[in-house]
């Protein structure tokens, strides 16, 4: 071996023979100090009881540096930082699951101005379920995970195998300390001092001269039960993300329709929609004689089905079953096996909802027939005569970019158009273009002719036109309501749970042990608490005091113990 090497075995047998694992600090069996770092310590570090733990090994691999990066208490109070600041980042502006239908690349620009366009590049719109957020979250609950199982392992191990005598140095060493001298045997002086302590709430056993005194164990597993409850609620919260266990989105559910709830076999129906509002005599106070129209009461009268076949089958209507109706007001929302749905707005705007438009010839008036077209889930081919109408393109919200071309705004059937190719007689082999918007103010708006006759090259052969209202189907109000499924919620109760368990073990239990030896007559005693040092030092004063050995409590404390 050369010289200035570590050996590859270290000798970790202590004097009274136990065998200790190498980092050991403190012996399990006796308590000798085995370090010169603890030897040096005049109130030995009991905070573990020196154990060996796989974080302090020597000559550590790869996977023992990932442990010992998870293991350290001072990156995981980084890493609760980090996510701290990322969390309140998120606050600062409202996240895109605040609203409804908007197109947050352009919102947070228009609304708050530069500022909100670097803040959605930023990625922060949507902190909580950014990549970084979540992968914060994950490397919190790896270090609540690994620094339970490097000190909670060895810690049990140690508790668990207790012995009664102690070495000296390790009595002297505690922060409680009394020496002094007994008249009598030591085997017999510890029989009489055993039920005063056991009045005290102490579990105690005796070897001979010897005596341990513990009470309150349980209360060392407090803050790895809270661990424990944690890594069940950071569980849960990462669950949320995935599919089928957590949603929260705000749908329209126009009247008389069934709407898919996406993500489920549900669909919900707005069955009817009433609103009540404010007379001038029953408005608040503040807003009387303002000129505002308030709602009182609104509620929808909804039903849920379940889709039973042809669910997700293109072309073919979903063979649905009802389950439940329920009229859902504010804050009395629909609950059917934890998928809830709120109230939250409405509009009674009539919406389009179907309509015929006839194709007639436009220079000789003659009529080729009917199409039945839905503004919502249109299909991608119509016969009209001997002419065939191809959907090549659908907008629910038509509008122009800024080079002009056609874009579709939102997914409200606000301003509903649709791009057909119409070929049969009379026009070119592969057909025209043909846009057409179901509204008249949007036929004025967007001037559908003027286009139709750009798309048809001049010749505008062919055009389509609502013969009469009477063909026209309008749903008469839309009802908002926000959809919720949150299976994940009842474990982050259980988590959060279990951790006040652990917190209550911690904060309001103390873990108390009392050791003593009587030799040739002279006794010493060391006491450790991992909390309230004044109430054990009380306890153990009073106990002393009980056997005729007068002792100032504030005496006990270590280099300060009197003698009998």
């Amino acid at each position: 071996m050369s010289e200035g090497s570590k050996p590859l075995i270290q000798n970790t047998k202590c004097e009274c023979g136990h065998q200790n694992p190498p980092g050991t600090v403190l012996c399990e069996a006796c308590g000798k100090p085995l370090t010169k770092e603890a030897e040096a310590q005049q109130i030995l570090e009991m905070r573990y009881d020196g154990v060996a733990r796989r974080s302090q090994k020597a000559n550590p691999g790869f996977i023992d540096k990932v442990w010992n990066f998870f293991s350290s208490v001072k990156v995981a109070i980084y890493l609760i930082l980090l996510t701290l600041i990322g969390s309140s980042l998120g606050t600062i502006l409202p996240q895109e699951s605040t609203f409804l239908n908007i197109d947050p690349s352009v919102y947070y620009k228009e609304e708050y101005g530069q500022l909100g366009h670097i803040y959605y590049l930023l990625g922060l719109s949507h902190t909580y379920t950014s990549w970084w957020f979540v992968l914060l979250l994950v490397m919190i609950g790896a270090s609540l995970v690994i620094c339970s199982l490097d000190r909670v392992l060895p810690l049990y191990k140690a508790l668990s195998r207790q012995r009664i005598p102690k070495h000296m140095s390790f009595l002297t060493r505690q922060r409680v300390v009394y020496q002094g001298t007994v008249e009598q045997d030591g085997a017999e002086w510890v029989e009489r001092v055993k039920p005063l302590i056991k009045k005290k709430g102490y579990r105690v056993r005796t070897d001979g001269g010897t005596l341990l005194a513990e009470k309150q164990r349980f209360s060392r597993w407090g803050p790895y039960v809270l661990h424990i409850g944690l890594i069940i609620f950071l569980l849960a919260v990462l669950g949320r993300n995935l599919p089928g266990l957590h949603m929260d989105e705000h749908m329209a559910f126009p009247e008389g329709e069934p709407v898919h709830i996406k993500n489920t076999s549900y669909y919900l129906m707005n069955d009817g929609f009433k609103v009540e509002f404010y007379t001038e005599e029953d408005m608040p106070n503040e807003f009387k004689g303002k000129g505002k129209v308030l709602p009182k009461k609104f509620e929808t009268e909804a039903i849920l089905y379940v889709c039973e076949s042809n669910c997700n089958t293109p072309g073919q209507e979903p063979q649905l079953k009802e389950v439940t109706r329920h009229n859902i007001e504010v804050n009395h929302p629909l609950n059917y096996k934890g998928l809830k749905a709120y109230q939250f707005d409405y509009d009674l705007t009539p919406i389009l909802r179907t309509v015929s438009p006839m194709l007639i010839d436009s220079k000789t008036g003659e009529q080729y027939g009917k199409i039945d077209l839905s503004i919502k889930d249109p299909v991608r081919e119509y016969k009209a005569g001997d002419y065939t109408l191809t959907l090549t393109q659908t907008f629910t919200d038509f509008g122009l970019g800024d080079d002009g071309k056609p874009v579709n705004l939102s997914p409200n059937p606000n301003a509903p158009a649709f791009l057909f190719l119409i070929k049969g007689p009379n026009l070119p082999a592969d057909g025209i273009q043909y846009f057409y918007f179901p509204k008249q103010v949007d036929k004025e708006r967007f001037q559908q002719d003027a286009i139709n006759a750009q798309l048809a090259g001049g010749e505008n052969l062919v055009t389509l036109d609502v013969l009469s209202m009477d063909d026209v189907d309008f749903a008469e109000s839309t009802t908002y309501l926000n959809i919720r499924v949150d299976k994940a919620m009842p474990f982050i109760w259980v988590g959060a749970f279990i951790g006040m368990i652990g917190l209550v073990m911690g904060f309001y239990f103390h873990h108390r042990r009392i050791w003593l030896r009587v030799d040739d007559g002279t006794l010493t005693l060391g006491a450790h608490t991992n909390k309230n040092w004044f109430g054990l030092r009380r306890e153990v004063a009073a106990i002393l005091n009980q056997m005729n050995i007068e002792v100032d409590e504030k005496s006990l404390e270590n280099n300060r113990g009197s003698q009998a």
